[in-house]
Protein backbone atom coordinates (compact mmCIF):
# COMPACT_ATOMS: atom_id res chain seq x y z
CA UNK A 1 0.00 0.00 0.00
CA UNK A 2 3.23 2.37 0.92
CA UNK A 3 4.18 1.78 -2.93
CA UNK A 4 0.83 2.72 -4.34
CA UNK A 5 0.44 6.24 -2.95
CA UNK A 6 3.87 7.87 -4.13
CA UNK A 7 2.49 6.07 -7.94
CA UNK A 8 -0.53 8.08 -7.15
CA UNK A 9 1.04 11.36 -6.21
CA UNK A 10 3.72 11.53 -9.22
CA UNK A 11 0.51 10.49 -11.50
CA UNK A 12 -1.23 13.53 -10.01
CA UNK A 13 1.47 15.72 -10.24
CA UNK A 14 2.66 15.03 -14.10
CA UNK A 15 -1.17 15.12 -14.78
CA UNK A 16 -1.24 18.98 -13.52
CA UNK A 17 2.31 19.69 -15.18
CA UNK A 18 0.59 18.11 -18.38
CA UNK A 19 -2.32 20.67 -18.10
CA UNK A 20 -0.39 23.64 -17.55
CA UNK A 21 2.06 22.78 -20.60
CA UNK A 22 -1.52 22.64 -22.70
CA UNK A 23 -2.53 25.87 -21.36
CA UNK A 24 -2.14 28.71 -24.16
CA UNK A 25 0.34 31.38 -23.29
CA UNK A 26 -1.35 34.42 -22.23
CA UNK A 27 -1.09 37.63 -24.71
CA UNK A 28 -0.64 41.54 -23.37
CA UNK A 29 -2.17 44.52 -25.11
CA UNK A 30 -1.79 47.97 -24.08
CA UNK A 31 -4.09 50.89 -25.63
CA UNK A 32 -1.95 53.36 -27.90
CA UNK A 33 -2.39 57.37 -27.84
CA UNK A 34 -3.27 58.70 -31.80
CA UNK A 35 -2.54 61.70 -33.82
CA UNK A 36 -4.49 64.97 -33.20
CA UNK A 37 -6.66 65.66 -35.25
CA UNK A 38 -5.96 69.25 -34.61
CA UNK A 39 -3.09 71.23 -32.79
CA UNK A 40 -3.49 74.31 -30.56
CA UNK A 41 -0.75 76.27 -29.72
CA UNK A 42 -1.67 78.51 -26.43
CA UNK A 43 -0.38 81.97 -25.52
CA UNK A 44 0.60 80.94 -22.64
CA UNK A 45 2.22 77.84 -20.81
CA UNK A 46 -0.46 75.56 -19.82
CA UNK A 47 -0.48 72.25 -17.66
CA UNK A 48 -3.09 69.69 -17.91
CA UNK A 49 -3.45 67.04 -14.84
CA UNK A 50 -5.53 63.40 -15.63
CA UNK A 51 -7.01 63.78 -12.49
CA UNK A 52 -8.96 60.60 -12.34
CA UNK A 53 -10.62 57.72 -14.19
CA UNK A 54 -13.33 55.26 -13.33
CA UNK A 55 -14.05 52.11 -15.27
CA UNK A 56 -16.77 50.03 -14.81
CA UNK A 57 -16.16 47.07 -12.30
CA UNK A 58 -17.11 44.39 -15.01
CA UNK A 59 -14.28 45.78 -17.45
CA UNK A 60 -11.96 46.68 -13.95
CA UNK A 61 -9.85 43.62 -14.14
CA UNK A 62 -6.83 41.98 -16.37
CA UNK A 63 -8.69 39.92 -18.74
CA UNK A 64 -10.50 40.60 -21.79
CA UNK A 65 -14.28 41.27 -21.55
CA UNK A 66 -16.02 39.96 -24.47
CA UNK A 67 -19.36 41.16 -25.71
CA UNK A 68 -20.41 37.72 -26.81
CA UNK A 69 -25.06 39.10 -27.04
CA UNK A 70 -27.10 41.36 -25.74
CA UNK A 71 -26.86 39.90 -22.46
CA UNK A 72 -23.83 38.04 -22.31
CA UNK A 73 -19.87 38.21 -22.50
CA UNK A 74 -17.17 36.05 -21.79
CA UNK A 75 -14.18 36.83 -19.69
CA UNK A 76 -11.61 35.76 -22.01
CA UNK A 77 -8.23 34.80 -19.10
CA UNK A 78 -5.50 33.96 -21.68
CA UNK A 79 -6.16 37.57 -23.20
CA UNK A 80 -5.18 40.46 -21.10
CA UNK A 81 -4.22 44.23 -20.33
CA UNK A 82 -1.13 44.79 -19.58
CA UNK A 83 -1.70 47.47 -16.90
CA UNK A 84 -4.69 48.47 -15.15
CA UNK A 85 -7.28 49.59 -17.71
CA UNK A 86 -8.19 52.82 -15.88
CA UNK A 87 -4.33 53.42 -15.95
CA UNK A 88 -3.97 52.70 -19.72
CA UNK A 89 -7.32 54.96 -20.27
CA UNK A 90 -5.31 58.21 -18.34
CA UNK A 91 -2.19 57.24 -19.60
CA UNK A 92 -3.27 57.76 -23.12
CA UNK A 93 -5.86 60.24 -23.15
CA UNK A 94 -2.91 62.55 -20.93
CA UNK A 95 -0.29 61.07 -24.23
CA UNK A 96 -3.37 62.24 -26.93
CA UNK A 97 -3.87 65.77 -25.18
CA UNK A 98 -0.29 66.29 -25.33
CA UNK A 99 -0.56 65.78 -29.14
CA UNK A 100 -2.99 68.03 -28.88
CA UNK A 101 -1.32 70.91 -26.95
CA UNK A 102 2.62 70.72 -28.15
CA UNK A 103 4.34 72.26 -25.31
CA UNK A 104 1.75 71.60 -22.50
CA UNK A 105 2.91 70.71 -19.72
CA UNK A 106 0.53 66.86 -19.98
CA UNK A 107 0.66 64.57 -16.74
CA UNK A 108 -1.27 61.55 -14.94
CA UNK A 109 -0.31 63.06 -11.88
CA UNK A 110 1.20 66.47 -10.13
CA UNK A 111 4.53 66.86 -10.66
CA UNK A 112 5.41 70.57 -11.05
CA UNK A 113 4.06 73.74 -9.55
CA UNK A 114 1.26 74.78 -11.34
CA UNK A 115 2.24 78.19 -13.65
CA UNK A 116 0.32 79.89 -16.54
CA UNK A 117 -3.18 77.98 -17.39
CA UNK A 118 -3.63 74.72 -15.75
CA UNK A 119 -6.52 72.27 -16.07
CA UNK A 120 -7.47 69.64 -14.53
CA UNK A 121 -9.62 66.65 -16.09
CA UNK A 122 -11.70 63.39 -14.53
CA UNK A 123 -13.10 60.78 -17.00
CA UNK A 124 -15.98 58.90 -15.63
CA UNK A 125 -16.41 55.53 -18.32
CA UNK A 126 -19.90 54.50 -18.15
CA UNK A 127 -19.51 51.60 -20.89
CA UNK A 128 -16.34 49.78 -22.59
CA UNK A 129 -17.62 47.59 -24.74
CA UNK A 130 -15.40 45.06 -27.25
CA UNK A 131 -16.87 43.14 -29.79
CA UNK A 132 -14.86 41.55 -31.69
CA UNK A 133 -15.49 41.72 -35.34
CA UNK A 134 -17.91 44.55 -35.17
CA UNK A 135 -17.12 47.56 -32.67
CA UNK A 136 -15.22 48.94 -29.90
CA UNK A 137 -17.27 51.28 -28.04
CA UNK A 138 -16.01 53.80 -25.10
CA UNK A 139 -19.15 55.73 -23.46
CA UNK A 140 -17.44 58.49 -21.21
CA UNK A 141 -18.61 61.51 -18.66
CA UNK A 142 -15.54 63.92 -18.65
CA UNK A 143 -15.07 67.00 -16.37
CA UNK A 144 -12.59 69.71 -17.48
CA UNK A 145 -11.69 72.32 -14.27
CA UNK A 146 -10.22 75.32 -15.07
CA UNK A 147 -7.35 75.49 -12.32
CA UNK A 148 -7.04 79.29 -12.18
CA UNK A 149 -11.09 80.66 -12.88
CA UNK A 150 -12.63 77.90 -11.08
CA UNK A 151 -14.24 77.24 -14.14
CA UNK A 152 -16.06 74.25 -15.05
CA UNK A 153 -16.95 72.27 -18.45
CA UNK A 154 -18.48 69.31 -18.55
CA UNK A 155 -19.51 66.42 -21.62
CA UNK A 156 -20.29 63.10 -22.56
CA UNK A 157 -18.78 61.36 -25.82
CA UNK A 158 -20.02 58.31 -27.07
CA UNK A 159 -17.02 56.55 -29.30
CA UNK A 160 -17.68 53.90 -31.39
CA UNK A 161 -14.58 52.87 -33.71
CA UNK A 162 -15.25 49.76 -36.48
CA UNK A 163 -13.48 46.56 -36.26
CA UNK A 164 -13.68 44.48 -39.40
CA UNK A 165 -12.23 41.29 -38.14
CA UNK A 166 -12.20 38.68 -34.69
CA UNK A 167 -8.56 40.38 -34.66
CA UNK A 168 -7.83 41.19 -30.85
CA UNK A 169 -4.96 43.60 -32.31
CA UNK A 170 -7.44 45.29 -34.12
CA UNK A 171 -9.87 45.63 -31.36
CA UNK A 172 -7.49 47.15 -28.91
CA UNK A 173 -6.30 49.83 -31.37
CA UNK A 174 -10.29 50.63 -32.46
CA UNK A 175 -10.32 51.17 -28.54
CA UNK A 176 -7.42 53.29 -29.27
CA UNK A 177 -9.27 55.64 -31.82
CA UNK A 178 -12.64 55.93 -29.78
CA UNK A 179 -10.60 57.02 -26.81
CA UNK A 180 -9.23 59.82 -29.04
CA UNK A 181 -12.73 61.15 -29.91
CA UNK A 182 -12.92 61.01 -26.11
CA UNK A 183 -9.39 63.44 -26.17
CA UNK A 184 -10.87 65.27 -29.18
CA UNK A 185 -13.78 66.57 -27.07
CA UNK A 186 -11.85 67.23 -23.97
CA UNK A 187 -9.34 69.46 -25.94
CA UNK A 188 -12.10 71.62 -27.73
CA UNK A 189 -13.17 72.27 -24.04
CA UNK A 190 -10.12 73.47 -22.85
CA UNK A 191 -9.47 75.20 -26.32
CA UNK A 192 -12.52 76.77 -25.43
CA UNK A 193 -11.92 77.55 -22.25
CA UNK A 194 -8.59 79.45 -23.41
CA UNK A 195 -9.94 81.39 -26.00
CA UNK A 196 -12.54 83.20 -23.21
Amino acid sequence: MARIVPSLAAGAFSLALSACASSPPAKFYTLNAQAPRENVHPAKPVSITIDKVSVPELVDRPQFVLRTGPTQVSVDEFTRWAEPLKAQIARVLAADLAQSFPGALVSTSEQWNEQGQSFRVSVEVQSFESVPGDTATIAALWTVRSSSTGKADSGRTFAQAPVSSRNLDELVDAHSRALADISADIARAIQADLQR
